[in-house]
């Protein structure tokens, strides 16, 4: 159902135009009208205490706005939904986080359409929801052109790049009490179905990653379901316990259901 709810916003999105506001700040009635489509439970509760997220109030490139969450390892927080108000699907990706996750703190890149709230809501395993936002400027980044030629991106997809992080590489939080961080790659068009073929002028097909598990051995460390708000060439760091064992295994697929698979030993790439 959500994969449906995707698609029909990138078709509605084709035909109606970009919302646009008379000052920098979008209205929260925006958040309003959609938290009901996307959560059941819409009691939010202030999330600054246990959760913190880095976003470029002015973004350089709206195609690939970095943005890096820090959940307190304590927080009982096993899952985020991070929400881009006014992007044409604005639920941008769920990330769940299984018993080989050390954290729920990640960082990845996102498109984000015009000026716009980001939000991440973390949930607990009792259900309680916490709730940040940040305030990004920026415009166009769902039908910016890719950044290579279709042909090339066609030859690439699929191809993944595993990179385990020595301790003190971290950028997002310090690696100590048995935490160790990792990075994922994925060569993967993610076409949003907004942007144009420069050379037939025409819009080219939503075509994109829908899912992405990350495992280390048996146990789930990472699960992303994502949607056209990830960025060209998925890109995610996560953190895991290092007391854990077996490899890494990751296992991916796209909206057109090509599954792509690959496994790395935990100590490396």
């Amino acid at each position: 159902m959500r994969k449906i709810a995707i698609i029909t916003a990138v078709c509605a999105a084709l035909v109606l135009p970009v919302p646009t506001f008379a000052g920098n700040t979008p209205p929260e009635t925006t958040w309003q009208s959609i938290q009901g489509d996307i959560f059941k439970n819409t009691a939010f509760l202030n999330g600054e205490d246990v959760m913190s997220m880095d976003a470029p109030y002015r973004a350089e490139d709206a195609a690939i706005v970095p943005i890096v969450l820090k959940v307190q390892p304590d927080s009982g927080i096993r899952k985020v939904t991070i929400v881009i108000d006014e992007n044409p699907a604005p639920m941008a990706a769920e990330f769940i986080f299984g018993p080989a996750a050390a954290s729920a703190s990640f960082s990845s890149r996102f498109r984000v359409n015009s000026y716009s709230w980001v939000r991440a809501i973390g949930e607990t395993e009792d259900g309680k929801q916490f709730m940040i936002k940040k305030f990004v400027k920026a415009s166009g980044g769902c039908s910016a052109p890719a950044s290579k030629d279709a042909e090339a991106a066609r030859a690439l997809m699929g191809k993944m790049k595993l990179r385990v992080f020595k301790a003190g590489e971290s950028r997002v939080l310090e690696q100590s009490n048995g935490t160790r961080e990792a990075q994922i790659m994925i060569r993967h068009p993610n076409n949003s179905g907004l942007q144009m073929d420069q050379v037939t002028m025409l819009h080219i097909p939503a075509h994109f990653v829908d899912s992405i598990e990350v495992k280390r051995g048996d146990d789930l460390v990472l699960k992303v379901e994502g949607g056209i708000s990830l960025s060209e060439d998925p890109n995610i760091r996560f953190f895991y316990k290092a007391a854990g064992s077996g490899d890494f295994l990751v296992n991916a697929s796209d909206t057109d259901g090509q599954v792509f698979k690959n496994s790395w030993p935990a100590q490396g790439s």
